[in-house]
């Protein structure tokens, strides 16, 4: 069994606590990169007339996570502008056809990139290829460079754009925030240790590809700019993620926890994961470092009980540590491995989970499934 973890798994950065209380609204890989301009009404100072609306530029918008956003920007009314590689257009097109999503636009140029950007109110980058393979040489520098590379782009797009704003430029003034996915994978892995948004990073290759990630995030220009680092556990869906491996498996009776079960499992739900992001969108009280994970983690042997409780079927099969050693090499880190990551951030703005359990997750996952 092999679990995929969304890494957008890079970071490093600090966290500026606030005592603003948001008002929350509910809502409802090799991948291509994506921008999105997306218009919303908010009760943030950034868009304050309730009949404005946000552009959000996104990068990543074809992945399990960046369709559920447009889906999320799209049934609040607004627009969308997907920006991806022009290698990966069709890939755009077939999952935002037009005849479905009239309010999206694909551009795959770099002038439409930059036009995109300049356009938005907001960007949003959630691209980087999947980790859960085997590490070559070769693999683990793409891992590094697909995060970088685009997070590159779009800030030099960002900050060109702010600056042409700042000296008179009438055909856009620019984003005002910026939301750049990384991974709880920068804090490294512990059985015993918690980590919140203040803690430090860890000295492993996930831990350093999060902090090259989120160093590219920080160039932006942050005196006209809000950045807000979300660091992303596992996320946990219908459509993707981890759960897509996982069921069929328990369906047969062949579920169970990987090596010893004893490690961490910082997840949170796809849907809390979008509304996360979008409330960093409108709400000016988000800035910097942010734990995209639910408040209660679990070991990976409870949730794999709790899976196997939920469709029926027993956890009893479990997949020896060397066996996926042999499969993935310097890779099973990141399903034998993990980390007690606590929302302490999202919790203090008083973000509010819709599934802060994941057994309440898991029901919900498992009744749109079936």
């Amino acid at each position: 069994m092999a679990i995929r973890v969304l890494f957008p798994s890079s970071s490093s950065s600090s966290s500026s606590f606030s005592t603003a209380q948001p008002t929350r609204r509910t809502s409802r890989q090799r991948r291509g990169f994506c921008c999105f301009c997306s218009s919303s009404t908010t009760s943030s100072d950034e868009v304050s007339s309730s009949s404005s609306m946000m552009t959000v530029s996104i990068t990543g918008a074809t992945g399990f996570i960046g369709r559920r956003l447009v889906d999320k920007l799209l049934s609040e009314d607004h627009k969308v502008c997907v920006l991806t590689r022009s290698t990966s257009k069709n890939k755009a097109s077939s999952v935002f056809p037009a005849s479905r999503y009239p309010g999206v636009t694909i551009a795959d140029k770099e002038g439409d990139w930059e036009r995109c950007i300049r356009d938005s109110t907001g960007v949003v980058n959630l691209a980087g290829m999947p980790i859960s393979t085997r590490w070559s040489p070769e693999v683990k520098k793409e891992i590094l460079q697909s995060r970088v590379n685009v997070t590159s782009k779009v800030v030099d797009h960002i900050n060109t754009s702010t600056s042409a704003s700042s000296n008179g430029n009438v055909n856009g003034n620019g984003p005002s925030v910026f939301v750049s996915a990384t991974a709880v994978g920068y804090y490294g892995t512990s059985e015993t240790d918690s980590f919140d948004e203040s803690s430090p990073s860890g000295n492993d290759y996930l831990a350093h590809v999060c902090r090259e990630w989120e160093g590219r995030a920080r160039q932006v220009k942050q005196e006209h700019v809000r950045l807000v680092l979300i660091r992303i556990g596992v996320v946990l869906g219908k459509d993707g993620g981890a759960l897509a491996k996982m069921i069929p498996l328990f369906m047969m009776f062949a579920g169970g926890p990987l090596g010893t079960g004893t490690q961490w499992f910082s997840w949170i739900h796809v849907d809390d994961l979008v509304d996360l992001i979008y409330e960093s969108l409108r709400n000016p009280a988000y800035t910097g470092v942010i734990n995209g994970t639910a408040p209660n983690p679990v070991r990976l042997s409870e949730l794999c009980d709790r899976l196997g409780q939920v469709v029926g079927r027993p956890s009893w099969l479990p997949v020896p540590g060397l066996a996926i050693k042999a499969l993935l090499g310097e890779g099973a880190t990141v399903v034998l491995d993990g980390q007690k990551v606590l929302p302490a951030r999202a919790t203090h703005l008083g973000f509010s989970y819709r599934y802060p359990y994941v057994r309440d997750a898991l029901k919900a996952i498992i009744a749109k499934q079936l």
